[in-house]
């Protein structure tokens, strides 16, 4: 690709700062037909019509064309460009110079131009960071790179596969010069070939070439293992490995620094050399390169003025990197000795440290006045500049790593460990948050969707149109909203925080109950489950957390403790409630534990490889005193019950993260069906029969993606599935798992839809009923909330700039205008709270639900109320009388529900109009004559009847006369002063 157009032009409008661009590449292709190359401007309607003009009578073959054919024919058929362009498009593709062209060179040159404008692109993508932030660190002194090479001139090795403290395996002892700098490698391929490199104060550059890695660094002898037993440290001296005593090892080594300090080695195996560095102005870089014995080196060195910091290599660009204590960053050619390929200009004090960033071609160097810069490797030239605050004071050691699968920078400054984190790549995806999005519900009642960030913001819009109405910001301060439920009514919403906390809102911002979860603690809340006479928390251990509905008469709750005591191996992180006394709760190691939520008593486990019932008082007295006294150990508890160890899950293979009990299958007590089904660890969906105990069918539902959220609609008719890779499968399980089965089901249901609305982890997922019609909502780690449903219908982003109308969009039945007027009162009726006496006694504006007048082009933010004087309102509440709750239901007071609240009772039909037989009219229905009934007599007027006149005189007693007397003349005298003062003011 010719790269002699593309220009280099200033950002005159940054300064240079953190993240600010230094210099930029001017020239993209555009999208019009204006400006680009050619052929970076055709576009897939023209490419058809080029391909045609290629196509041959004969199948599977292609026409030449030659250069003046090439050029009348396309600006006849493409119908833009100039003769100028397609001549000079002719001449690229027509590299030998035959004078024809085929369909096949075009396709290649155009394929290959368009990757190498897309590699420039990227090349040509400025990071943005974060701000610079320090790590704690327990470390007193300055931290080394070297962890296991000693003063004492010798180095250890340890096992870091150790369950417990890491145990010393080996000491390598009797070394000449103490080691200051070391280098690990391993083949990929084959992890027992390995070696590894130092250097030494005395300059020698040596290397341990090691061939069964895997099994032992070393040969042990049998004396020592009988001796001092297996994991004893075994000490080897220098001398022995020199002599060739240990046959699954072999040295290398050179001496070319002569006596100076060696600062950096490494090996690379793309070379099949050792590099290392000095700052020595001869023999500045050493490349020992191996020959084919593996046994020997061969030794060629770079001289560069007054040496080096440090080096990088870039296998694919062939490049080593210096860091030049004379300012400069110098590119070689690992082949050419004699000068440099490149110089990078623009640090004013010697750099210390270098690093590429490989994907990019990038090149990172740091300098000693604590300058950062990023260079395009392939310009030569410096496109960002990264001043951060760094530690104060110039003598220190800096060791320098970029990890580029994260995106993070390491900096150590002596004692101190920095790190600069990349900001991900601004798309031109919509985003609903400024953050990720960690929750999302939908209320039926207001028909909004609410969601959650790691912001601590929670935002409310509306599903017909996508367009925000609200926000809450702040609601835990700065931690992070990690889950969030609405209660039955849908009239409080309740978050859960990683402060420990979990928060009751109403729809106007204002905080009626904290409870807390962490016991003034972080914990990291999964779920938070609002059943009827109690809100129950799950996420950070394997007990459940309950707070109860006597006392709720309070803002500040504490959490009380549970029945059934500790059951679970791991920690709990997802619950499920089926009505009337049902709950399930799913841990970590895959345990599925069913409880009866009115006794908390646990009644059995099931697990995918095993089923164990919990029936004997004696084991749950047991249990519940471990729990208490010293946490139960799962092997131990596990060997007992009869579980083999292998069985237990410690790497979350099939962690439980949802559970979902398919309601709306009523008969699975008599067909035995499944009633419960669970998602997580590796991709896979089970269900259950929870009567029996048995596990129906499990299927993968993603494949090779880690753990999966899911969600199920009310009539337990689809499944959606979710996954780390933003990836959305829609499953048809109207008729899966009806009946028993004698043997477990493994083949899926029927997939109806697989689609990736986010480009990244699916937080959370919500189905829901619109006019019919089943929508489906999910959250995104990517900051973006969509809608979609079941079928091919689009996908729209909550907080995109054009509004959608759900009715059209989704092919929704249009709703009747004459009676818009009439559901909105409806449901302002449905949103109203019920209050106890206590809490009627409070500002009304802090009490009424979301008004239903909100324009929908005005969205607003809430500041949450303040936590620290509520107590004080709660105290002052208690002027009113109290009462006591029954039931607490998401911060409202309700009445009491029997077992058969599931029941569905709904208004009676009206009675068609019956009309009467006949013969009942004619014979026991027939009108009689009217009869004249007797006057009725007058009565005498009141006049006539009274015997005496009353007054008050003769009613009242004389006391309360005068009183009254009294005050009409006090009266009467007030007002006359006060006319008096008037008038007296108007003159």
């Amino acid at each position: 690709m010719n790269y002699q157009n593309a220009a280099l032009e200033f950002n005159a409008g940054s300064q240079p700062g953190l993240g600010s661009p230094e210099r930029t590449e001017g020239t993209s292709a555009g999208q019009d037909q204006g400006t680009g190359q050619l052929e970076e401007r055709l576009t897939v309607g023209d490419f058809v019509k080029i391909q045609s003009a290629f196509e041959s009578s004969e199948p599977r073959q292609t026409v030449c064309m030659s250069r003046e054919e090439f050029l009348q024919r396309m600006t006849d058929i493409v119908g833009w460009g100039t003769k100028e362009e397609y001549q000079e498009l002719f001449d690229k593709v027509d590299v030998a110079r035959d004078g024809f062209i085929n369909w096949d060179k075009l396709t290649s040159f155009i394929l290959l131009a368009l990757y190498e404008k897309d590699e420039r692109a990227r090349a040509a993508v400025v990071p943005q960071w974060m701000d610079l932030k320090f790590l704690p660190s327990k470390h007193k002194d300055t931290i080394q790179k070297i962890a296991v090479a000693f003063t004492s001139k010798e180095i250890s090795f340890y096992d870091l596969l150790s369950k417990e403290e890491f145990p010393c395996q080996y000491k390598l002892q009797g070394l000449k010069g103490t080691p200051i700098c070391m280098d690990y490698w391993y083949d990929p391929l084959d992890a027992n070939e390995a070696i590894l490199s130092f250097g030494d104060i005395t300059g020698k550059v040596q290397a341990i070439s090691f061939t069964a890695a895997l099994i032992s660094l070393f040969e042990r002898p049998v004396s020592a293992c009988e001796d001092e037993g297996a994991t004893a440290t075994m000490t080897i001296n220098w001398a022995e490995l020199h002599s060739g005593y240990h046959k699954c090892c072999f040295i290398l080594e050179h001496k070319l620094h002569h006596g100076d300090w060696v600062r950096q080695v490494t090996y690379n195996a793309s070379l099949d050399a050792i590099i290392s560095s000095t700052t020595s102005n001869i023999n500045t870089v050493v490349l020992a390169w191996r020959e084919k014995s593996k046994k020997h080196l061969k030794m060629t060195s770079f001289n560069i003025a007054q040496g080096i910091h440090a080096f990088d290599y870039h296998s694919q660009l062939n490049l080593i990197a210096t860091a030049g204590i004379n300012n400069k960053v110098c590119l070689w050619n690992p082949f050419v000795v004699s000068k440099p390929v490149g110089v990078l200009w623009g640090h004013s004090t010697s750099v210390i440290a270098v690093q590429f960033f490989v994907e990019r071609k990038q090149l990172f160097s740091f300098s000693k006045d604590k300058v950062l810069r990023l260079w395009d490797v392939q310009h030569q030239l410096s496109i960002q500049r990264i001043a951060c605050s760094f530690p104060k004071g110039q003598d220190f050691r800096c060791l320098f790593h970029f990890d580029e699968t994260h995106g993070r920078l390491f900096i150590s400054f002596s004692n101190q460990l920095a790190l600069l984190a990349m900001k991900s790549e601004a798309s031109k995806r919509v985003k609903s948050h400024e953050k990720a999005v960690t929750c999302v519900l939908y209320s039926s009642i207001m028909k909004q969707v609410i969601s959650s960030d790691t912001e601590s913001t929670v935002s409310f819009w509306m599903i017909d149109t996508g367009q925000k109405i609200k926000q809450f910001t702040g609601c835990h301060g700065n931690a992070e909203i990690s889950t969030m439920a609405l209660d039955a009514n849908e009239t409080r919403l309740l978050t859960g925080s990683t402060d420990g906390t979990v928060k009751v809102w109403d729809f106007n911002g204002y905080c009626h109950h904290t409870l807390n979860v962490g016991r003034d603690g972080a914990v990291d809340i999964s779920q938070i489950l609002v059943l009827k006479t109690t809100i129950l928390v799950t996420g950070w251990e394997r007990v459940i957390t309950v707070f109860r509905s006597q006392n709720f008469n309070r803002f500040f709750i504490q959490p009380e403790e549970w029945k059934g005591g500790v059951q679970h191996y791991d920690d709990i992180l997802c619950a499920a409630f089926l009505p009337p006394q049902t709950l399930v709760t799913g841990s970590y190691d895959g345990e599925i534990v069913v409880w009866n939520n009115s006794t908390e008593n646990a009644h059995c486990v099931l697990h995918p490889d095993y089923q164990r019932l919990l029936k004997s008082k004696l084991e749950l007295r047991r249990r519940l005193s471990a729990g208490r006294s010293s946490s139960p150990t799962p092997m131990t508890d596990q060997a007992a019950l009869g579980v083999c160890s292998s069985e237990i899950d410690t790497e979350g293979n099939n962690a439980v993260m949802r559970l979902c009990f398919l309601e709306a299958r009523k008969d699975t007590a008599v067909t035995g069906g499944a009633n419960l089904v669970s998602c997580g660890g590796s991709g896979y969906v089970r269900f259950w029969d929870t009567i029996k105990k048995e596990l129906l069918a499990e299927f993968l539902a993603h494949s090779g993606v880690g753990s999966i959220i899911m969600s199920i609609d009310k009539l337990n008719r689809y499944l959606v599935t979710g996954d780390i890779d933003g990836w959305l499968k829609i499953w048809n399980i109207e008729e899966y798992c009806l009946n028993s089965v004698k043997s477990k089901v493994t083949q899926p249901p029927t997939l109806i839809r697989s689609f990736q609305p986010h480009e990244d982890r699916i937080s959370s997922l919500e189905m829901c009923e619109l006019g019919g019609r089943l929508l489906i909502i999910s959250s995104s780690a990517d900051c973006s909330i969509s809608l979609s449903d079941v079928s091919n219908a689009p996908i729209w982003i909550f907080g995109q700039a054009k509004h959608w109308q759900i009715e059209s969009c989704f092919h929704l039945p249009k709703r009747d205008t004459n009676l818009m007027e009439n559901e909105i009162r409806e449901e302002s009726i449905k949103v109203i709270p019920v209050l106890s006496k206590e809490e009627a006694c409070l500002d009304t504006a802090e009490c009424l639900p979301l008004d239903k007048k909100i324009r929908e082009d005005s969205a607003y933010n809430v500041s949450p109320s303040e936590d620290k004087n509520l107590d004080k309102k709660y105290k002052e509440r208690t002027i009113c009388k109290k009462i006591t709750p029954t039931l607490y239901n998401g911060g409202v007071l309700q009445k009491s529900f029997s077992a058969f609240r599931s029941l569905n009772i709904g208004a009676l039909k009206e009675l068609p109009e019956v009309n009467k037989p006949a013969f009942l009219l004619e014979k026991y229905f027939r009108e009689e004559p009217e009869e004249e009934s007797p006057p009725i007599p007058e009565l005498p007027s009141l006049s006539e009847t009274l015997k005496a006149v009353f007054d008050e005189k003769s009613i009242f007693p004389k006391e309360i006369l005068d009183r009254e007397r009294r005050n009409k003349q006090l009266c009467q005298e007030t007002s006359s002063e006060v006319k008096i003062k008037r008038n007296k003011k108007q003159l």
